[in-house]
């Protein structure tokens, strides 16, 4: 067989299938199939009739070289150039063969192994331009697969990148909404916030206002009695007058000038806790004044413990007191602290009714033997002046010390407490240029110290 007529029929063969399967080549279809059959009875022509060799033999060149003209001639079928192009020098290497024959066999003979060898590089050159379109080709799909890759991964970055702009917008919108509930969540919680701070200012005011009132009762009832006890020295001193009586009437004189003393001092003392009662209750100036601090202290334990006894009959507890001698104010002012009395005032009740409230607390737990104790102590160190509220209670247990001076935290049950006396005890010290730290041991109890600068 011819080896134009193996070329055609493998040509036709292997292209009718490869390009059939091409969207833009359907057409192709029926003309590859024409030329499948025509390649094909070439070849039974030339296999069964050996006399028409030469008929089919120039009939193959002709329909070879039709098939290169329509190929390179038509845009739609380069896929097959390569091919073509691979096979035309072993093409031309027979085609010359076979024109040399036909002029004269001598000829071709004496040129038959230099046909030879063009034939055996025909075909390396028709092996190595297959072998290199093949890897040419598979280079091309890896490059259009990794193409259609990216094209791929860019649509999914473009939709990707639109879902999350709407996202976005819808997140921003979210955000909005949010953001206004939050401001008038705190503008509510900020009144709220004032509305609890008044009322912390309110209960500690009613608890001083029960320890004045008992404060108060004391110096009135010595007043009363004195005043009735001078009442009846005066009817003595009428009757010892009418007898002339000069050394009685001298005693009884004595008498109604001491009990006299008695009415001013106890007087004076009730006039002073009302003046106290009344600076308490005014409204914060923001001014600092000289303060006897001792005096500040000693005056605020005893309210804080007769205010807690007003409203719990069965509250007992041991006080104590230890003042530094060298902040006594005396007769010319010396060792007063630069403070605002009201707001340190609060701070001092608010520290001392914890600290009843705490051993309180442990002693309705019933411990044998437990003796509840509050102590004041004040003291002078290093330009420093130091305020000690101490207590033998139950302490602050490790896991909330952390928490105590935060805003509306509290240990007490609900409805007892706020959640700000120390809060705003820290805030009034703080703005004091002080601190105010507490020292505790969970069983044995706290102390709480306020540092103030002592000029």
């Amino acid at each position: 067989m011819h080896f134009e007529t193996v070329i055609l029929i493998v040509f036709f063969a292997y292209f009718r299938k490869k390009l059939n399967t091409k969207a833009a080549l359907p057409a192709w279809d029926k003309q590859f199939l024409w030329g499948l059959g025509a390649a094909i009875g070439l070849a039974v022509v030339e296999i069964l009739w050996p006399r028409a060799h030469v008929v089919t033999l120039w009939m193959a060149h002709l329909f070879a070289a039709a098939v290169v003209y329509l190929c390179f001639k038509h845009a739609e079928l380069k896929l097959t150039r390569p091919y073509l192009m691979a096979s035309l020098p072993l093409l031309a290497v027979n085609f010359l063969e076979d024109v040399v024959t036909v002029i004269s066999k001598r000829t071709a003979n004496r040129w038959e192994e230099g046909f030879d060898i063009a034939g055996l590089v025909g075909i390396s050159w028709f092996v190595i331009v297959l072998w290199m379109g093949r890897r040419q080709r598979k280079a091309l799909e890896k490059e259009r697969k990794k193409a259609e890759e990216r094209e791929r991964e860019f649509k999914l970055t473009q939709l990707l990148k639109d879902e999350l702009e709407i996202q976005v917008q819808e997140r921003t919108a979210a955000l909005s909404v949010q953001k206004a509930e939050l401001e008038h969540a705190l503008a509510d919680l900020r009144a709220t916030q004032s509305q609890l701070i008044q009322s912390e200012k309110m209960a500690s005011l009613g608890e001083l206002t029960a320890g004045i009132a008992h404060e108060i009762q004391n110096p009135l009832n010595f007043v009363n009695n004195f005043s009735d006890v001078s009442v009846e020295l005066l009817q003595e001193l009428l009757e010892e007058v009418e007898r002339g009586n000069a050394t009685e009437i001298k005693a009884i004189a004595g008498d109604l000038t001491g009990n006299l003393e008695k009415i001013r001092h106890h007087g004076k003392r009730a006039d002073a806790i009302v003046k106290g009662m009344l600076h308490h209750s005014r409204s914060s100036s923001g001014k600092k004044e000289p303060t006897d601090i001792n005096a500040l202290a000693d005056e605020y334990l005893r309210l804080a413990y007769h205010g807690l006894r007003a409203k719990d009959k069965s509250l007992n507890a041991n006080m104590k007191t230890d003042f530094d001698d060298s902040l006594d104010a005396g007769e010319a002012g010396v060792g007063k602290v630069n403070i605002v009395p009201q707001d340190i005032g609060r701070v001092i009740l608010n520290l001392i009714t914890n600290a009843f409230y705490a051993v309180d607390e442990k002693k309705k737990s019933s411990i044998a033997d437990y003796e509840p104790t509050v102590s004041v102590s004040t003291k002078k160190i290093e330009g420093k002046i130091e305020i000690r509220v101490a207590d033998n209670g139950n302490g602050i247990p490790q896991k909330i010390l952390d928490k105590i001076f935060q805003p509306f935290f509290t240990t007490k049950p609900t409805g007892q407490g706020t959640g700000l006396g120390l809060s705003l005890s820290y805030d009034i010290v703080k703005a004091h240029g002080g601190a105010l730290k507490v020292e505790t041991k969970e069983g044995e109890g706290s102390a709480f110290v306020i540092s103030l600068p002592a000029v």
